[in-house]
């Protein structure tokens, strides 16, 4: 296939050429006799001045370059004015207008769709300056019918006008709703940093707090009893231990993206996120041994939900099911729900699966016949 047409292109041009093969070979092959009898029942207005074979090649070569439309249709509609200016020349009274016509209104309408203004009015009065060389010298029709014929044209012009407009503003929405999630990914990652620096203030202070807890507890040892002191390293150990829990945690929050001090969404706020898709049909469903796990199975559980859920709730009426399950080693969440056009899945899954990673956990994505089904698996330590 030639580079840049397009099926559409190929439609467009084999039909208006095959026409136009169609309707020369027709003047070719007609009898005066024939004519005749056409000008009689008033079919024909005047007799075919012609009956050359020469008359196909270059009318085609009036409707073969609409191949090429997409580079440029001003250009195409100049070549077609030359060819069939030279066909009236050359041929005089044939008939045109059969596949004539229908190449004007294609490039009168492509034309309005693919310029803007100043040069779409270009194109529709070469259009009409078109339309003139079919129909003024056709034998069927006869130029009387440019009255009617130049007014179709400008209503083909304006029907591409009102679909070129209609394109245009679709594609501003389009860029407008881009520029908006750029804008909401962007507030999240100021979110997101601004928690980052605050939990580390708070890091900082927390183990600036234990250990000098802890080195208060080592200093009062001195003079203790065998079992006293045994007694204190062993309240020191497991200040240590509660410590080092905490400061993972924390660094976790650190680690894991989103965080949120006031306080970490959990597994029971899902109810709530739910409840703020305007579907009627979204549900929640949880099973097996519900219980509290660690904060950070909790929030990250809550923020894979919150990803899935964000891109699947593209549609106000898409219903969501989530459904989570408590098992002895591992917190289970289904996502269900249908996928719109455009949507971007694949940001929020992979947005899912590095916060599962964080906890060795996994998120599978499955899309089919439009519905998206995700399975995440995070294990539970603890």
């Amino acid at each position: 296939m030639m580079t840049g047409v397009k099926r559409l292109d190929w439609f467009l041009a084999g039909a208006v050429t095959v026409l136009g093969f169609v309707l020369m070979y027709e003047n070719i092959t007609i009898t005066d006799a024939g004519d005749a009898r056409s000008i009689a029942d008033g079919s024909m207005v005047h007799l075919t001045d012609s009956h050359s074979w020469w008359m196909i090649p270059v009318f085609l070569g009036a409707t073969l370059p609409v191949l090429w439309w997409r580079r440029s249709v001003l250009a195409v509609t100049g070549v077609a004015l030359g060819f069939l200016t030279l066909h009236d020349l050359l041929f005089g009274w044939v008939t045109r207008c059969g596949a004539g016509l229908p190449l004007v209104f294609v490039l009168a309408f492509l034309g309005a769709l693919t310029y803007p203004r100043t040069k779409a009015w270009l194109a529709v009065g070469l259009s009409a300056l078109l339309t003139v060389a079919v129909l003024v010298v056709d034998a069927t029709t006869g130029p009387q019918v440019l009255a009617l014929a130049l007014p179709l044209v400008l209503v083909v012009f304006g029907i591409g006008r009102a679909a070129r407009h209609r394109s245009v503003l679709h594609q501003q929405l389009k860029i407008r709703d881009e520029e908006l999630r750029q804008v909401r990914d962007d507030r999240a990652a100021l979110a997101v940093a601004d928690d980052r620096a605050r939990l580390s203030q708070q890091l900082d202070g927390f183990l600036q707090d234990r250990l000098a807890q802890l080195t208060t507890a080592a200093e009062s040892s001195d003079g203790l009893a065998p079992a006293q002191a045994r007694a204190l390293l062993e309240s020191i150990e497991a200040g240590s231990r509660r410590t080092l829990d905490d400061m993972r945690e924390i660094v976790g929050l650190l680690r894991g993206g989103e965080v949120d001090l006031a306080p970490a969404p959990t597994v029971a706020h899902l109810d709530a996120l739910l409840a703020r898709h305007p579907s009627a049909g979204s549900r929640l469903t949880v099973s097996g041994d519900s219980r509290s796990l660690p904060a950070t199975v909790e929030l990250s559980a809550y923020r894979i939900v919150e990803y899935l859920v964000a891109v699947l709730a593209d549609r106000a009426d898409a219903p969501i099911h989530v459904a989570v399950r408590f098992a002895d080693e591992a917190l289970e969440i289904r996502v269900t729900g249908p996928v719109g056009r455009g949507v971007d899945v694949k940001a929020a899954v992979a947005r899912a699966k590095e916060r599962a990673k964080l906890l060795g956990g996994s998120v599978d994505m499955k899309i089919a016949r439009g519905q998206a089904r995700a399975v995440a698996q995070l294990p539970v330590v603890g």
